[in-house]
């Protein structure tokens, strides 16, 4: 008898290209999943073609502000994954039209096709959040289970990994500045999370082994305060450097000036962000909606870290440590 073969299923990922998505887009070619990447820049996405087998892995143009180049991409897929979103205002780049507007058209664009959604939200993400960023990413999350209903709703803590745009930025701040900034002194909780455990909670939503209809919360192995993160980091790329507390309201005057910068180092949305705690919650915790409960064990930073941060260090990779005692 004939064997019939199966077309593998197809996965749209919007943001595919971008940090978190390149990570998602490895883990599905793993599994074996034909996948189309919709960026606005499709031109700027061959970097992803590699992560899969010849012709697996396919860049396409699309916009979650246009709703037309949201549906075409969508057609004829089996799963949607949306990781489309912005940390700052620019241009018509609006926290409403990519968390809010956007979250709402990928969804209906999924629903119009019959096809299952994984949306990556955020820790911290709520409608009474004085917070854009925050407020958005929670009506985002709304729209969502108000069209689909049993879609899964991934919140990552501070993603981190060798793209990554906080420990990296970081880091080459510490290459020139004698003192690193700990805004609002620095005792803000974060939860740091492994990108690459993310997509694979993303790859396992896909896979239909996560439970819909759910928001799960994502977090690494430990609770760390800002300054902490910064003396982790600084361990691992062995500098010394002073930790200087910037109370909110300096930090909130320097934002005010660095967010008219095309890429903002700071914006006053993001301070104000830093005034709560980004961790996971005791409820997602006790109910398993976390990684443990999805069976994954998580990273922690001590292990990655000083594999992509070698780059920082005086020497780089050659250079010879020094003494714990010494540091």
């Amino acid at each position: 008898m004939t064997e019939i073969l199966q077309t593998p299923k197809l996965v749209v990922v919007f943001g595919g290209s971008g940090f978190v998505g390149r990570h998602v887009v490895r883990a599905l070619a793993k599994r074996g999943y034909r996948i189309r990447v919709a960026c606005r820049r499709p031109d700027l996405a061959g970097h992803v073609q590699p992560l899969g087998n010849v012709g697996q892995i396919q860049p396409v143009q699309a916009n979650v502000r246009v709703r037309w180049s949201v549906d075409r991409a969508v057609q004829g897929a089996d799963h949607v994954v949306n990781l489309v979103a912005i940390l700052h205002e620019t241009g018509r780049q609006k926290f409403g039209a990519v968390h809010d507007f956007g979250a709402r058209a990928v969804a209906e664009a999924a629903r119009s096709v019959g096809a299952g959604l994984t949306h990556i939200s955020a820790l911290g993400a709520d409608l009474n959040s004085p917070s854009d960023y925050a407020r958005t990413k929670a009506l985002g999350e709304k729209a969502v289970f108000d069209t689909i209903s049993d879609a899964v709703i991934l919140r990552p803590s501070i993603n981190f990994g060798p793209e990554d745009g906080f420990f990296n930025r970081f880091a080459n701040m510490a290459r020139y500045s004698p003192v690193l900034p700990l805004i609002g002194g620095g005792q803000n909780k974060f939860q740091p999370v492994y990108v690459g455990d993310v997509a694979e909670a993303v790859a396992r939503s896909v896979d239909g082994k996560i439970k819909g209809g759910q928001t799960y919360e994502l977090g690494g192995p430990q609770v760390l305060t800002f300054k902490q993160c910064m003396e982790e980091l600084l361990m691992v790329i062995e500098r010394r450097r002073l930790l200087v507390p910037v109370p909110f309201w300096v930090a909130n005057i320097q934002a005010s000036i660095l967010q008219l910068l095309p890429n903002p180092l700071l914006t006053k949305d993001q301070v104000m962000q830093l005034r709560e705690h980004n961790i996971v919650s005791d409820e997602a915790a006790k109910a398993a909606r976390t990684l443990t409960g999805l069976g994954i064990q998580p990273q922690a930073i001590a292990t990655i870290l000083p594999s992509y941060l070698w780059r920082f260090r005086a020497a780089g990779q050659f250079q010879q440590r020094r003494p714990v005692a010494d540091r």
